[in-house]
């Protein structure tokens, strides 16, 4: 009983409002709609369906699968409903309804808000309406040509707020945003959010989506210096450049790259351009441009570029932007011309920017023999040349490889550089940090990129020989850039002591100063003793340099000839002569005789402008044992002897030295000896050399004192003078006084005189002998008191100054007479 009650209850359907179901009839076929709010019991042949909207078929299910919502779109929604009823009604709500006759195949639109239940094979989806922003658009599509025509006013739509831009630019948003004539089956259209801000189709009308299943799409908006390209489906394109928002056409899509719809412009210097590839005529600037002209647009041209459809961008790789490459000094490119297949050599310093429609920088490919000439003991420069040479091989060249190959940047340095990613907008300002920003840095190895350069080191030299037979020699130290069609001269030289052609060294450098060669020369002595030379030669290369590089097997050239000049000194020699000199004789032969200034010539070949400067004479072995044994064995008792001697010489030298230190001993002692007396003559001769000097600075003072005097007694001389002439001139007047009173007294006295005559008559010759004598004996110790300080200055008496003064005069006489009385002993 329960069971059947369950049954009974799984049998009602019980419909809510806004509920429906689909019942199938089993007898007769029918699938009626129940609507709630509704309820009823189904019989035993009434089955729940749903409709299957991929199968197009009515599937069964339980009743409470079969029960369905109504269908609700609000305001600002719409209903697109599939399948619609021939009427456009709907089932009735609270009752059953037949199923009605549809319009299969159709679609309509109907705006929110509406609610609604289906009719059996019906197929709504619910939409929000579309609300587009300015930098937003629709892509719209009829799909039945009649319906849209006669609809197409019924499309709700809201049109944006107008802007001073929109106002200027005369775009309106109206009813009528398309004509009639417009809307035909498959025409595809564009709602720009620009003009309109909310849409709704109408029917005959449907918005399509984006792949990625969106409706609304984002129109592309453009910043400065940044363009988006358009492709339409004819092929064509268009650049838009911005500051715009681009809204495509409806047969246009955008062009993106990396996922990318926007690009920046390309940015151009002096040093960096682009190759262009003209794709379409056109005319700029009064200049035609015809299909297939290429350019090359520098900074010089114009700093940014901004795509056009008449060109094309010739990329090598992923490389967009040709960038000049900086060549420091001393070193050079290869720069391949491609119209005339001519390789230059572009020498630095200097910022090079080829230009790709006929310039292309090469590398140079050597071979790894030529590497290890050249580069001896370089491993890096045989890999580098080895993969060089691997990318020849596939490019199909055997001697250079283009730049571009050697160096491919990897893809996230090229998506750094030349695949701009879309920024978020900012507005302009200026930022400045607080801490120091470092300046770029740029990091130069250009060691393999260049020409190949050969640094050629001191006292060594290269021969470079071109393809067209020009010759030049490199001498050390300097750097020679190699031109592309110059090869290195190589040289085979001997190896090996005695040297051999056995085993030949290959050198592309030629050592030349201070080069080594050693060699072992076998000769013959006169009494037919075999001996062995060991020497070693220095040797430079000197003169016309274009000479040094004649002789390929220099070392070969040189001691063959000197082996042959050897032999035939040693032959002039016996073996003990030869044998005890012969550094001697082998320096004579090699270098030439010492002249008068000890140094020899050297010997200098003219075929090679090498010049032997100096030999060593290493080591001479004789050939034959016993030979050398008698002459080791004279040799030894030579040194026997030699070392007797030098003993005995070292007790005489012994004697020499004993006696020699007993006799300085003594030597010692005496001139000790001698060294005391010395000493006490140097105190003797130091005490009188004081007193000498202390009288003779007593003298000098006395000097100074009488000098003194003497100067006094000139003044005073002078004074007593002026004296003397201020009495003459009284005495003189007084004179001339007394001469006139005299003159007057003479004529008085003329009288006494004749009176006094007879008076003097009677006076007698021996009174006035008397008187005379008197007289000069007076004059004469006057003049002895005024003579005194001359005597004392003379160191001789007063007597015998005045004696030579008075010689010959009446007063010597006297003077003679008193020193004759004063030498006669006094009377007792």
């Amino acid at each position: 009983m329960a069971d059947d009650r369950d049954r009974g209850r799984e049998r009602d359907l019980v419909l809510a409002p806004n509920e429906f179901a689909f019942i199938s009839d089993e007898t007769k076929g029918n699938i009626n709609v129940y609507v709630g709010p509704h309820k009823t019991s189904l019989a035993n042949t009434d089955r729940p369906v749903v409709f299957n909207d991929r199968s197009k078929r009515f599937d069964r299910c339980s009743l409470e699968q079969a029960i369905q919502v109504f269908s609700v779109a609000p305001e600002g929604w719409y209903l697109v409903l599939k399948n619609p009823a021939k009427d456009s009604s709907h089932p009735r709500t609270g009752a059953l309804n037949n199923l009605r006759e549809l319009n299969i195949g159709r679609k309509v639109n109907n705006p929110g808000p509406v609610s609604c239940a289906l009719w059996p094979g019906q197929m709504v989806r619910v939409l929000q309406g579309h609300n587009l922003r300015s930098n937003q658009y629709l892509v719209v599509r009829v799909y039945d040509e009649e319906a849209a025509k006669t609809n197409y006013k019924n499309a709700v739509i809201k049109p944006q707020a107008q802007t001073e831009e929109t106002k200027s630019s005369g775009d309106t948003a109206s009813e009528d945003v398309w004509k009639p004539e417009d809307l035909t089956m498959g025409k595809l259209l564009v709602i720009k959010g620009t003009l309109i801000a909310f849409y709704i189709p109408p029917t005959g009308i449907e918005v399509v989506r984006d792949d990625q299943g969106s409706y609304v799409r984002t129109a592309v908006t453009l910043e400065r210096l940044e363009y988006c390209i358009l492709l339409d489906e004819d092929g064509n394109k268009r650049f838009i450049r911005g500051p715009a928002v681009v809204f495509p056409r409806p047969t246009e899509t955008f062009v993106e790259r990396n996922g990318q719809r926007k690009f920046r412009a390309i940015e151009l210097n002096e040093n960096s351009g682009i190759y262009v590839k003209v794709i379409a005529p056109y005319e700029e600037n009064g200049v035609s441009f015809k299909i297939g002209d290429e350019l090359f647009l520098t900074g010089k041209d114009q700093m940014i570029y901004f795509p056009r459809t008449e060109h094309a961008i010739v990329k090598y790789g992923q490389r967009e932007i040709h960038y000049a490459i900086a060549i420091p000094a001393g070193e050079a490119r290869y720069v391949l011309d491609r119209n005339t297949g001519q390789i230059r050599l572009h020498r630095g310093p200097s910022i090079f920017l080829p230009d790709p429609r006929k310039e292309v920088i090469v590398r140079r490919v050597l071979d790894a023999r030529t590497v290890g000439l050249w580069f001896p003991g370089n491993r890096e420069a045989l890999e580098v040349n080895a993969k060089l040479s691997a990318l020849s091989a596939q490019q199909g060249s055997s001697d250079y490889v283009a730049a571009e190959a050697a160096k491919v940047p990897p893809a996230e340095e090229r998506t750094k550089e030349e695949q701009v990613a879309t920024r978020a907008f900012a507005g302009d300002d200026f930022t400045r940090s607080q801490s120091y920003t470092q300046p770029r840095t740029l990091v130069l190895n250009t060691r393999y990129d260049g020409a190949v350069a050969m640094d050629v080191w001191t006292g060594y030299a290269i021969l470079v020989v071109s393809r067209t037979g020009e010759r030049k020699v490199i001498a050390g130290p300097h750097t020679h850039l190699m031109a592309y069609d110059e090869t290195l001269q190589r040289l085979e030289l001997s190896t090996g002591t005695p040297k051999t052609d056995e085993k030949l060294f290959q050198t592309v450098y030629l050592r030349v100063l201070h080069n080594k060669v050693s060699d072992k020369i076998d000769a013959e002595t006169r009494d037919l003793c075999q001996v062995h030379l060991h020497v070693s030669y220095r040797v430079n290369f000197e003169g016309d340099s274009a000479k040094w590089f004649n002789v390929e097997n220099y070392v070969k050239f040189l001691t063959d000839h000197l082996r042959s000049r050897v032999r035939h000194a040693v032959k002039q020699h016996g073996i003990e002569g030869f044998y005890s000199n012969a550094a001697a004789i082998v320096r004579d032969v090699v270098l030439g005789t010492q002249g008068e200034d000890g140094k020899r010539p050297g010997r200098f070949f003219e075929e090679n402008g090498m010049r032997i400067y100096d030999v060593e004479v290493l080591d001479v072995t004789i050939g034959d044992e016993d030979i050398a044994g008698l002459l080791v064995g004279a040799q030894q008792e030579a040194v026997r002897q030699a070392l007797a001697i030098a003993a005995e010489q070292r007790k005489v030298a012994f004697v020499r030295e004993s006696e020699s230190t007993k006799q300085q001993i003594l030597e010692l002692s005496a001139a000790t000896k001698l060294k005391e007396s010395g000493l006490k003559l140097q105190e003797v001769a130091e005490t009188l050399r004081v007193t000498v000097a202390e009288a003779r600075a007593e003298a000098e003072n006395r000097k100074e004192r009488q000098s003194a005097q003497l100067a006094e007694q000139e003044t005073l001389g002078a004074i007593h003078t002026a004296d003397l002439s201020r009495k003459k001139a009284s005495a003189d007047f007084e004179i001339d006084v007394a001469q006139r009173r005299l003159d007057q007294r003479i004529k008085e006295l003329l009288a006494e005189v004749q009176a006094l005559s007879g008076k003097a008559g009677a006076v007698s010759p021996d009174l006035i002998a008397a008187l005379q004598a008197f007289s000069d004996r007076a004059l004469t110790e006057r003049v002895a008191e005024s003579m005194a300080p001359l005597a004392i200055l003379g160191g001789e008496s007063v007597a015998d100054v005045l004696a030579k003064l008075l010689a010959g005069t009446p007063l010597a006489d006297v003077l003679s007479k008193r020193d004759t009385t004063k030498a006669l002993p006094p009377k007792k």
